[in-house]
């Protein structure tokens, strides 16, 4: 299943970047095609793979496992709303509410389960759940209050955007890249017990004041650059610039962290009239979004393949899905910094550091299809 959602988000990214480009679709489609169809079931499938993990415990249940299908589905009925074909917005929140909140009610039966105290970083994923289920409520109170909509849309776009996606980021990123350069990082668990209030609060701020009140936009950006900062900051002490620069996997987690601290900076920019907010979303997914999951990808989809112990045909899949993420990682920054800018031709760095990944994600597969049938030969 999760190999299936990580093919399927990469390949909502390609077709998401080529409508922005060419297709007639509205923003608003397009960019739920790429949240809900692509990447909210593989932050969903994600959790069930860390949790575990996080709180030294079994597998979770397979009626959890096939969740993400279900959110697929709502996506696709959120995406055909929005290109006219059907009025079906809030039953695809509902059904998504629904899950959501079957999985926040796993996280913490899950938690008071484990054996001795379970790792800060699933209250990371928690936060983040109770976040995108704050924003699937706003769904239908924009059809109750037609006259609050502008508001209410923006607190739905920010909760999403920064508090279910920006969180549950930001909490991985401090577990994954430790494992990544195999040097455990001792500060993480202390970090992500001390910054999760203030990461938090900053989102709360960000998403109220973005609606209301633009001082407390401003201030709550500010709270989560410092959050974002902190975690930087500890990586260049513990692991060194070069080391996190020159590896495939590192170099675009790295850029998934810078990435969201700039658009941070372009988010206050467009707060305070200097920048077109049209064009925040599309940076959203590319300096940000793409960095991430292809980084994450690039240290997880070997695992997932080939479960068990480490064995050359994993670490050959490894090495070869490692092959250019330094260069897709700066491609990646170029289309985002671009397209926050408002040049539309930043789409095409994008689709270049999109494309390069997808080819040595091919090849990666089929090596390892090649390896299965010659072992079982």
């Amino acid at each position: 299943m999760l190999i299936y959602l990580a093919l399927s988000a990469v390949a909502t990214f390609l077709a998401a970047l080529v409508l922005l480009r060419f297709g007639e679709t509205s923003p608003a489609a397009v960019i739920h095609l790429v949240f809900v169809i692509g990447i909210m079931p593989l932050i969903f499938g994600a959790i069930t793979h860390f949790v575990p993990v996080l709180t030294r415990s079994g597998m979770a249940p397979r009626s959890l496992l096939l969740a993400p299908f279900g959110l697929q589905l709502a996506g696709w009925l959120a995406f055909l709303d929005f290109t006219g074909e059907m009025p079906a917005v809030a039953a695809a929140a509902l059904g998504a509410l629904v899950i959501a909140a079957f999985l926040a009610g796993w996280l913490v039966l899950r938690a008071k389960r484990t054996l001795g105290r379970p790792h800060p970083g699933w209250r990371w994923y928690l936060a983040a759940v109770v976040f995108l289920s704050t924003a699937l409520i706003l769904v239908p109170a924009m059809s109750w209050w037609p006259q609050a909509r502008p508001e209410l849309r923006l607190l739905h776009l920010h909760l999403n955007t920064l508090g279910f996606v920006g969180l549950t980021a930001l909490g991985t990123l401090q577990v994954l890249l430790p494992t990544v350069l195999s040097g455990p990082d001792a500060d993480a668990a202390r970090r992500l017990q001390h910054d999760l209030p203030c990461a938090i609060a900053g989102i709360l701020m960000a998403a109220v004041g973005a609606a209301f009140w633009l001082p407390l936009a401003l201030a709550g950006a500010a709270l989560l650059a410092y959050v974002g900062f902190r975690i930087l900051v500890s990586w260049l002490r513990r692991y060194g610039a070069r080391a996190l620069a020159s590896d495939g996997v590192t170099a675009p987690l790295v850029g998934a962290l810078c990435g969201f601290l700039l658009l941070l900076v372009l988010g206050m920019a467009h707060g305070l009239g200097i920048l077109a907010g049209r064009d925040a979303v599309p940076a959203f997914v590319v300096a940000f979004l793409l960095p991430m999951v292809t980084g994450a990808l690039t240290q997880l989809l070997p695992v997932w393949l080939h479960r068990g112990k480490r064995t050359p045909t994993r670490d050959r899949m490894h090495a070869a899905l490692r092959r250019g993420g330094v260069l897709r990682a700066l491609l990646f920054a170029l289309g985002g910094i671009l397209l926050g800018l408002g040049i539309s031709e930043g789409i095409w760095s994008a689709v270049l550091g999109l494309l390069s990944f997808m080819i040595v994600l091919i090849r990666s597969l089929l090596g390892s299809s090649s390896a299965w049938n010659s072992d079982y030969r």
